[in-house]
């Protein structure tokens, strides 16, 4: 197989995949990009949407808290945000693009330490926690139990078909 056509096969897979998009507006940690976006597309492999695609942020407290002010009307940081682009009147428009998942690495840090697990896993845990919520898992709100139990199930197993171990915490 010639280069040319190696090259053109690769792009085709990587296509298949789905792409992940990430940005980095924090300073306090250096991301691992490669380890994360291969990740996220395992993850989206694990729950039946290979292919798709979605933008990851990384910020502060202070970017997560703006975010969860200026969306939400929340004036406080927390630790994991997701914009669904597939819910509302557009969210047909373009099925492929799930949304944008927000995730405070301070918060990240923060729970790592009190869990006792490494930053890496805590990290991973939130960012698989907004990916769910782009695949329509939730577990906000009132009479939300049996889904927030589901919603976690999912989460615990998808993190352990990825990493190989089990987390004994909740984030």
């Amino acid at each position: 197989m010639s280069s040319k056509a190696k090259a053109k096969a690769k792009a085709k897979a990587k296509a298949k995949a789905g792409k992940v998009l990430i940005e980095n507006r924090q300073k306090q940690v250096r991301l691992d990009r490669v380890s994360l976006r291969r990740d996220v597309r395992n993850a989206l492999e694990l729950l039946g949407m290979r292919g798709r695609e979605l933008s990851l942020l990384f910020v502060d407290d202070g970017g997560i808290r703006a975010l969860n002010r200026d969306w939400l009307r929340r004036d406080r940081p927390t630790n994991v945000i997701s914009f669904s682009l597939r819910e509302g009147e557009f969210g047909g428009v373009n099925p492929g693009v799930l949304g944008d998942v927000a995730v405070s690495v301070e918060a990240a840090s923060r729970e790592a330490r009190a869990a006792g697990i490494p930053f890496e896993d805590a990290l991973f845990s939130l960012v698989l926690h907004g990916v769910l919520h782009l695949a329509g898992y939730e577990h906000e709100g009132p009479g939300n139990e049996a889904r927030a139990r589901i919603m976690s199930a999912v989460q615990e197993a998808v993190f352990f078909e990825i990493r190989g171990y089990r987390l004994d915490f909740a984030l």
